[in-house]
């Protein structure tokens, strides 16, 4: 009777060893940049400066199981021409995802991983920013599925060019 719940908990153990895993073991600043390349002339301007977000992401195996998620966003204020500020971070996450099928994995690092990672990102360039004494921008929300499904159709098109443009190659051309 010793030896069939013996049996019972391996078979339990190796069941929930291959149970489908995923969660975020740490969430971190991983680069934070700011300039103000025309202070303190750039304040006495008067006219309401305009603002341009930039959006990148990325994604590495660590290990096996292991993967870091990195989201990174440039902000540039300007006053006419004149930069009034530049802020650049780039906020990552490391994630495990385990026993999850091949397939399955680069939707969670393109769109979960990065939608969890955001609002960390949110918080410290408007905390940056702040400390400059101007008004803080809060950055809106992302969908990232809506990012992830335009990168597929644009490798897809890019693939699809390539193809298109090597078979050109092949053709003999008249003279």
């Amino acid at each position: 009777m010793a030896d069939d719940k013996n049996t019972q908990n391996q078979d339990a153990a190796a069941q929930q060893e291959q149970q489908p895993s995923f969660g975020m073991q740490r969430s971190y600043l991983k680069d934070l940049s700011l300039e103000m390349p025309n202070a303190p002339q750039i304040f006495l301007e008067q006219e309401q400066p305009t603002v341009e977000v930039s959006l990148d992401l990325g994604a590495e195996r660590l290990a096996e199981t292991i993967f870091e998620t990195t989201v990174r966003a440039t902000i540039t204020t300007k006053i006419n021409d004149k930069v009034l500020y530049l802020v650049e971070g780039t906020q990552a996450g490391i994630f495990e995802i385990a026993n999850i099928p091949e397939d399955q994995i680069d939707p969670l690092i393109g769109i979960v991983c990065p939608s969890m990672i955001f609002p960390y990102l949110r918080a410290n360039l408007a905390d940056a920013i702040n400390r400059t004494g101007l008004p803080s921008i809060h950055l809106a929300e992302v969908n990232f599925q809506s990012l992830y499904e335009q990168r597929l159709a644009e490798a897809a098109a890019q693939t699809e060019a390539g193809a298109e443009a090597s078979q050109g190659e092949d053709k003999p051309t008249l003279n």
